[in-house]
């Protein structure tokens, strides 16, 4: 099939195949497509319902960067950038090409990653399965039909679930692997069928390229509110980024990833893709209507066989649970991706120990300093392996994507904090009333009313008091929110208890920064919890 098929075809990049090639199709001949392969079946109401199998989260230790002379200084590496030699990487790729090669069918997008013209990459996607298509299509950003014709790709992701690894000969740890050539200007995807790791490739990709150019890549969701005023919101998955930017109050830009330049903040993609496990038409109702729509991707979501009906609450495939859709499903959305430069950033963390507070206002060191911490808990799911919430930090919140120093995107931020006068907020919602297990997640009505306050400009009012661990301040009453959940420590039945795990938890802060203390100024060092204890010594 050769519709909108580019002159630059893959001939052209020295890619050799006799399959059978379908470029950029749109929704309606992928879902097809999927569904005479076998690759997922039609829900009753309208979404693709796809399995993945073995992989329903990202393969965290398979990913690897190819090591040489344009990256080996560029790069930070260790435990979220591990090298690949060029030697493995080009037997990795000869190995991919060749599976290309005897193909019966490939399915091609041609994409934009990144909504601001002057700042986006283009991306070429090749997969053999057609619903993976179909979500790399629905998670970047889609050309208009008539730019199509003379597309030409930046970077090639070619996608193989079935290609299985040689750790021996390609220098990787198992069968499965994602490997980065920046200088290949390729990403290889083997052995998983979750389609989540392209979308993050393309995200780490931007993230290395955008800051040479002075551009702010942030792993956030970002909206705009009725006065022109755009929030970004920082957090690692299951912290409510999707959930929380999906007010219908304010205009979406994006859930998940964007860059902030000198004239926008704009969206890296064209979709969202958020977890289903649980959702609630009440809590979240744009989020839940998209489950009901032709061009839903519903990932691991349970239904019966009988009625399709689903049943979103059922995690026996998946407590990762996921829908891929266009972000125009949700009826707010913005219609170019783009907003205004941020006059709040919120920083989301999931806080297991259920020591922090719902909502606090953060100097702008302290932003730098949490920023950098990167404090949250990784939510049963989002990784292999992980089965309840565990605290962790993750530097800029999103560590396993930022392919340069952390400090290169401290610097980027504190920088455009100091030249926007930007309010920054830190926002718990974690636990409240003890630690996981003991306490329960703080109440989502309570989180969008105090975030209200927040964007609204009203909290700004609110009497504050300083929290006696981290020295951020807390307001001490919100309208249409109960006094008590503001103060942590009130709400935990044994306070003796509260003191000790706070105490641990700072503790766990001081020893996390230690890595950044060199890279970060004095205003900085004092904003952490350590300098305040020894201070009320």
């Amino acid at each position: 099939m050769t519709e909108r098929q580019p002159r630059h075809g893959l001939d052209m990049q020295g890619i050799q195949t006799t399959a059978d090639l379908h470029w950029n199709l749109g929704t309606a001949p992928l879902v097809e497509a999927a569904i005479r392969r076998g690759e997922g079946r039609l829900a009753a109401d309208g979404p693709l319902v796809v399995e993945t199998g073995r992989h329903t989260g990202r393969s965290a230790q398979d990913k690897f960067t190819v090591r040489d002379a344009t990256t080996a200084d560029a790069i930070w590496w260790g435990k979220s950038n591990k090298p690949m030699e060029p030697e493995a990487f080009a037997a990795l790729k000869a190995d991919f090409l060749a599976e290309v090669a005897k193909a019966d069918s490939l399915f091609v997008q041609d994409l934009y990653g990144g909504s601001q013209p002057e700042h986006r990459v283009n991306v070429r996607v090749i997969n053999t399965l057609a619903w993976h298509s179909l979500f790399i299509r629905t998670m970047l950003v889609r050309p208009e039909a008539a730019d199509l014709a003379d597309f030409v790709p930046d970077f090639t992701i070619i996608d193989l679930p079935h290609f299985r690894a040689d750790p021996a000969r390609h220098d990787c740890r198992s069968e499965t692997v994602i490997a980065v050539s920046i200088t290949d200007r390729m990403i290889l995807i083997g052995g998983t069928r979750y389609a989540g790791e392209m979308k993050k490739s393309v995200f780490g990709l931007l993230n290395y390229l955008l800051p040479e150019k002075g551009v702010m890549p942030m792993h956030c969701s970002a909206n705009v509110g009725p006065d022109g005023r755009t929030a970004v919101f920082f957090g690692l998955s299951g912290t409510g980024k999707t959930t929380l930017s999906a007010d219908a109050s304010r205009t979406l830009i994006g859930d998940d990833e964007h860059g902030w330049s000198d004239s926008n903040v704009f969206n890296f993609e064209g979709g969202c893709y958020a977890k289903m496990i649980r959702l609630s038409a009440e809590a979240e109702p744009e989020i839940f209507a998209t489950t009901k729509r032709f061009g839903t991707v519903l990932e691991n979501v349970v239904m019966d066989e009988a009625t399709r009906t689903l049943d979103l609450g059922d995690n026996s495939l998946a407590e990762n649970s996921r829908g891929a859709y266009p972000i125009d499903f949700i009826p707010n959305a913005s219609y170019e991706n783009l907003g205004p430069p941020p006059a709040n950033i919120v920083m989301l963390t999931a806080d297991a120990f259920g020591v922090l507070p719902p909502i606090a206002r953060l100097t702008p060191e302290q932003a730098m300093y949490h920023f950098l911490s990167g404090y949250t808990a990784k939510v049963a799911g989002t990784e292999i392996g992980v089965t309840e919430p565990e605290a962790t930090f993750s530097t800029c919140f999103g560590a396993p994507f930022m392919p340069r120093h952390p400090s290169v995107y401290g610097n980027l931020l504190k920088e455009r904090i100091a030249r926007g006068g930007v309010d920054c907020w830190l926002v718990n919602t974690g636990w409240t009333g003890g630690k996981y297990g003991v306490g329960s997640r703080m109440p989502i009505k309570a989180t969008r009313a105090l975030l209200n306050a927040a964007l609204d400009g009203s909290l700004k009012n609110a009497t504050f008091r300083t929290d006696p661990n981290f020295g951020f301040d807390v307001p001490v009453s919100v309208p249409g929110v109960d006094d008590a959940i503001l103060d942590p420590r009130s709400t935990w039945a044994d306070k003796a208890e509260y003191d000790a795990t706070a105490t641990k938890l700072v503790e766990l802060f001081v020893d996390n920064f230690a890595q950044f203390e060199a890279h970060v100024d004095e205003g900085v060092r004092q904003a952490a919890p350590a300098r305040l204890a020894e201070a009320a010594e």
